[in-house]
């Protein structure tokens, strides 16, 4: 029924009212609005923030190969990308979903605001994809009392409005998805589709989109992993709402409500996912880095929230198969050190040849470095207190290869564990190209959660008979030895104070016996004559073998006395692989790097690595040292690379079969093996890659009795090969099958067949007339 007038006067009276009414409420709602951009109702960001809104954004580490190896947080792992990097798809079902006007509001939807009001709510909310970035940017959490909630509905009004006129709609959208944190350290949409699917957000599906849309209207409550039934209804109401505006027709939409939803779990941490300990060691050199490198403020870069993006030189491919070539022998080396150390059989297991009070002393050297007692120090308690809780019982996470993830829950007390952790051989690899110094692959440990400790660049270990060449490199290099000269198999002793030695040094082969023969250079390597070695070192003195090996990267101290020559001074990994790649790379010496590149979040680069480089052997000397080492993988100790090698064991089922590797390409290396077996080196080479493997226990006193599991070829050869059959499986890496380049001018001999022969017709002899000579 409609509204009699009796007179004109009284329409115009409520013409007045309805004007006046409008007029103050309008008036009303522009006073709030102007209160609140001056701040009335609690700060307000400045117009320099809406220009550059602050969230902490995670450093993203890069593989060669473009694959993100992994990101540096604190809080937030967020890593943002445009607008043109999200998939049609996540687009289409969030405007439907959250904002279906989108596109025809400035920041506030009057339509769905009038709706909201006049259903209380229970026809869908309000807020616009732009008031939920103003809340997600600058409001904060949903105040607690009717009063300070509208004062903040309010405030995001005005912040919406703001960022309509600062930002496209399509910024906004981007900024709004990774914005949003999704849980699981999954902060933003491209987090999220890599933790949730294992994938980038351009190749998302349109039902997993649908599940990561859906999680927007609360991603605790709407959590895949906890609530799946949930999550999966929500998924569906998306495709719904997709269907109503006509994003996709309804037969799609029910096509792919009909489709199971698969989460592909994957989550993002530091201590998961790829290269663990290189990335460890990776913050500890940003750390650094940032020290060094202030921003153009003098501030310093966060490595954690600044969003950079750091370009290493690993290759995902060859770490994958180095992971897996360390966890596969590993795991089998270990059982076999396990049959071997029982009480029954070694009665002072895992340690071997020590004595109580020498075993107990190491314990309480591990007892006093650990985490539990520094805590407990700070916390104020005695050392009663503290030695007596490490007598208690407790339940703990130990590391047990038979175990998924190799997790065991148990109870043991925590001296106990000390003794169980000592039991476990350690391993370390690391890859590197010669020519460029670019480390591929880096495995410091089995697994970083339970052996944090990083083999490959902290610490060091003896090296053994892995520093041969480079006592046969300055020899060849200072008197022009040719690797088919020859040299006695018989006792050679080195007179005391000749070079600064207290006693006369008089070193024994490995069998402690003296074969009388002459041997090649090339024969000396393969077998690892000390003799023969001793006479090398003699004649060019431990000087010069020193300044050979230091301009070839070896950093750590090497003493100028004679029993270097078998591999007495300590190296890492890391500069150990440097050093051999030397012989690779043509005499070049260049320092391994893993950063070639860092950039800030807009692009810019900020550091660019320049290669170190040293000319320290001719082409022909490194040649002949290559070809000396091809001896060790054709008729030495690397042999079983051939697949003709047999070792009896009673757990390692692949060594009873002999060793299947039956490489065929050039190999050259060098196993090395120090006392009592205590560490166990191979150190292999093709043209294009370098690399070495170490295994051995954290204690010297821990390891095999026999050299015939001891040995660097059965401890670490296997790791080499393993991880050279699944690059030569993948024909994309291009790991190299030639043969190393050979110099134009090669002036140093390396035929010895062709010799041999020259000398038995030059001289007329026949075979027996040889036979103390050895090839």
């Amino acid at each position: 029924m409609g509204i009699v007038w009796n007179d004109a006067a009284s329409y115009w009276k409520y013409i007045k009212i309805f004007w006046i009414t409008f007029l103050v409420i309008a008036l009303g709602v522009a006073s709030v609005f102007m209160m609140a951009s001056a701040g009335v109702f609690g700060d307000m960001p400045e117009f320099e923030q809406l220009e550059n809104p602050q969230t902490n954004l995670a450093t993203e580490i890069l593989s060669a190969d473009g694959e993100t190896l992994a990101k540096l947080y604190l809080s937030d792992n967020r890593t943002p990308i445009s607008y043109e990097e999200l998939p049609e798809n996540i687009v289409d079902a969030l405007i439907a979903t959250e904002d279906a006007r989108y596109y025809n509001h400035a920041g506030i939807d009057a339509r769905g605001f009038a709706r909201a009001v006049a259903y209380l709510g229970k026809k869908g909310g309000a807020s616009t994809i732009s008031q939920q970035l103003s809340r997600q940017l600058f409001i904060g959490p949903r105040a607690p009392d009717k009063q300070g909630a509208i004062i903040q509905k309010i405030k995001e009004w005005v912040i919406a409005v703001r960022l309509e006129r600062s930002y496209t709609k399509e910024e906004i959208i981007a900024m709004y998805l990774n914005i949003y944190d999704y849980n699981y350290n999954a902060d933003g949409i491209r987090s999220a589709a890599r933790i949730y699917f294992g994938k980038e957000p351009q190749d998302l599906r349109m039902e997993e989109s649908a599940v990561l849309v859906g999680m927007l209207k609360n991603s605790s409550y709407y959590n895949p992993i906890r609530r799946e039934e949930l999550v999966f209804n929500r998924r569906n109401t998306v495709l719904n709402q997709m269907a109503k505006y006509e994003k996709i027709t309804q037969e799609q939409a029910d096509s792919l409500k009909a489709l199971p939803m698969k989460i592909n779990f994957n989550p993002e941490s530091h201590r998961e996912g790829l290269a663990t300990y290189f990335r460890t060691y990776l913050q500890r050199w940003l750390k650094e880095w940032v020290d060094k490198n202030p921003k153009d403020d003098g501030s310093k870069y966060n490595i954690y929230n600044d969003g950079l993006t750091v370009y290493t030189t690993i290759d995902s491919r060859l770490q994958k198969n180095a992971e897996v070539a360390v966890q596969e022998h590993m795991k089998r080396l270990q059982a076999e050190f396990f049959v071997q150390n029982t009480k029954q059989r070694n009665a002072t297991a895992p340690f071997t040849d020590l004595e109580q009070h020498q075993i107990d002393n190491i314990l309480e050297r591990a007892m006093k470095n650990s985490a539990r007692w520094r805590a407990m120090k700070r916390e104020g308690k005695s050392e009663k207190e503290i030695r007596a809780s490490f007598r208690k019982a407790t339940k703990m996470t130990v590391f047990d290869y038979n175990s998924d993830s190799y997790d065991k829950d148990t109870t043991m007390t925590p001296l106990d564990s000390i003794r169980y952790y000592k039991t476990f051989l350690r391993a370390a690899m690391m890859s590197m190209e010669p020519q460029t110094g670019h480390v591929k692959a880096w495995v410091g440990g089995v697994d970083n959660t339970h052996f944090q400790y990083d083999n490959v660049i902290q610490g060091a270990r003896q090296v053994g008979s892995t520093f041969k060449p480079f006592v046969y490199a300055t020899a060849i290099d200072q008197l022009r030895y040719s690797p088919c000269d020859s040299f006695p198999d018989t006792q050679y002793c080195i007179e005391p104070l000749k070079y600064g030695n207290i006693e006369e040094w008089c070193p024994k082969n490995s069998n402690g016996k003296y074969s009388g023969k002459n041997f090649t250079l090339k024969r000396a390597l393969a077998s690892s004559v000390n003799t023969v070695t001793a006479q090398l070192i003699d004649k060019v003195g431990p000087a010069s073998v020193v300044k050979i090996a230091k301009d070839m990267g070896l950093t750590h101290p090497i003493p100028e006395v004679p029993s270097i020559a078998l591999g007495t001074p300590d190296f890492n990994v890391f500069e150990l692989v440097g050093a051999y790649g030397t012989f690779a790379n043509q005499g070049v010496y260049v320092k391994p790097i893993f950063v070639t590149r860092i950039e800030d979040k807009n692009g810019t680069v900020l550091y660019e690595y320049v290669p170190e480089t040293k000319d320290v052997l001719s082409k022909e000397v490194a040649y002949a040292m290559v070809n000396l080492m091809e001896g060790v993988t054709q008729s030495g100790s690397g042999a079983r690379l051939r697949g003709n090698a047999m070792v009896e064991n009673t757990v390692y089922k692949e060594i009873i079969t002999g060793y299947p590797y039956e490489f065929s390409n050039p190999i050259a290396g060098k196993t090395g093996t120090t006392q009592n077996q205590s560490d166990g080196w191979f150190m292999g080479m093709v043209p294009n890659l370098v690399t070495g493997v170490w295994v051995g226990g954290e204690d010297r006193s821990v390891h095999f009795d026999s050299s015939a599991y001891g040995q660097g070829a059965s401890m670490a050869l296997p790791i080499w090969a393993l991880y050279m059959k699944a690059n030569y499986a993948d024909k994309k890496l291009g790991i190299s099958k030639g043969a190393f380049p050979e110099p134009e001018n090669q002036t140093i001999n390396v035929d010895c067949a062709k010799m041999l022969e020259d000398l038995k017709n030059d001289l007329d002899l026949d075979d027996s007339d040889l036979d103390d000579l050895d090839f």
